[in-house]
């Protein structure tokens, strides 16, 4: 249990929570989470569902039916040969990153994974027993892998490899092209990626493009996406896996023996939000694409801030060096004195040093005043 480590969103979350129980305003961009309702039709099945007895027991590996939409789903976005027999449905995204490494890592196995990054990858790896590589992520190269340093990371201890883009923090997709080099790289070995892709379709200068469609590659990556990000859907807690073929069975294994299956009402939601009306969806995510337009300008406006422009998800992680504060006092700072919550680039990692992670799933006008106050704090500790 000492080698877990924990999401520091929620520890920043239940502090800010209890600021605002003392009669403080806190604007909160700390919690990955879209701040939209689920759309109404999804809602609508979810309880057509629930009046219809979808209560009971299903598959372990997920409804035939869901799996079946989530399959053709994955065809059409990603460009490839999805199926349904590989797809196993979880109760949320994290699943999907605790089994995979539960069922691939032995002690002394190494796994190449990006940092900054979702500090549960790490947290699992150490879990599992295996020793964790982390691969810098340089805000020169739009928080993509230096190549020549992933390169030179592999060795015949590598396992499994995991990649995430758009990503979490940075917003940073990877592009086309070293997506390609690195399944060229990995092509011979006997190495699994695990390619989070719960972002995809928050992809805003060009798609997100997966490793599963490079050649070779489709048995030897698993997918990770799921209901949360894109439809608002946080709460129902259903994600999904495309796995290679001899991987679902140790799946499905893992899912009896800990969730034995994922909600059936939320199956059925989940079925709607795939084949029902994208409209909603896509009116969310270019509400997102401009408050990030808007959010960047005003923070690249703050004396000492160097924000890149996200090219996905929903974060900004504006360099912070120029202040002359470490991410994490500053971070701690702005929500004690400013009552902005925000994390530190170092809740994902040592190479997070020098970042804060703002979520801008939030009202442009909280947007805006959380932009003023930091620049406000700044300004009087200087």
């Amino acid at each position: 249990m000492t080698r877990l480590g924990t999401e520091t969103a929620f520890e920043v979350l239940v502090r800010a929570r209890a600021l605002e129980a003392q009669g403080r305003e806190i604007i909160h961009l700390e919690i990955g989470e879209p701040d939209f309702d689920t759309p109404r039709h999804i809602v609508e099945a979810g309880q057509a569902a629930l009046g219809s007895g979808w209560t009971h027991y299903g598959p372990s590996q997920g409804l035939p039916e869901l799996r079946e939409s989530i399959a053709a789903y994955l065809s059409r976005t990603r460009g490839m040969a999805a199926e349904p027999g590989r797809v196993c449905v979880v109760p949320g995204g994290k699943p999907i990153i605790f089994y995979t490494l539960l069922a691939l890592l032995e002690p002394g196995d190494e796994v190449l994974y990006p940092n900054p990054s979702f500090p549960i990858y790490e947290s699992m790896i150490r879990y599992c027993g295996a020793t964790p590589v982390p691969v810098p992520l340089p805000e020169e190269r739009g928080f993509s892998f230096d190549l020549d340093v992933f390169r030179a990371k592999l060795s015949d201890k590598t396992r499994l490899v995991i990649l995430n883009s758009p990503a979490n923090p940075t917003g940073g997709v990877m592009p086309p092209e070293d997506i390609e080099e690195i399944a060229r790289l990995l092509a011979d070995r006997d190495v699994i990626v695990l390619s989070d892709e719960i972002y995809s379709r928050m992809s805003y200068s060009r798609p997100a493009v997966s490793i599963a469609t490079m050649p070779g590659m489709a048995d030897k990556t698993v997918i990770l996406d799921g209901f949360s990000k894109t439809y608002a859907m946080t709460g129902w807690r259903i994600g999904y896996g495309h796995f290679p073929q001899w991987l679902v069975d140790p799946v499905c294994k893992l899912m009896v023996n800990s969730n034995s299956c994922t909600a059936s009402f939320t199956q059925r939601a989940a079925l709607a939000a795939l084949d029902g009306d994208q409209g909603p969806a896509e009116a969310m995510i270019a509400e997102f694409r401009r408050r990030r337009d808007v959010f960047v300008e005003r923070l690249n406006a703050i004396p000492g801030f160097r924000c890149a422009m996200p090219e996905g998800a929903f974060y900004a992680f504006p360099n912070i060096e120029a202040t002359g504060w470490k991410s994490k006092p500053l971070a701690d700072a702005l929500l004690a004195e400013a009552g902005v919550a925000c994390l530190s680039g170092t809740a994902f990692g040592a190479f997070g040093e020098g970042y804060l992670r703002l979520s801008y799933a939030n009202s442009m006008e909280n947007l805006e005043a959380a932009a003023e106050k930091i620049g406000q704090f700044l300004s009087m500790r200087r």
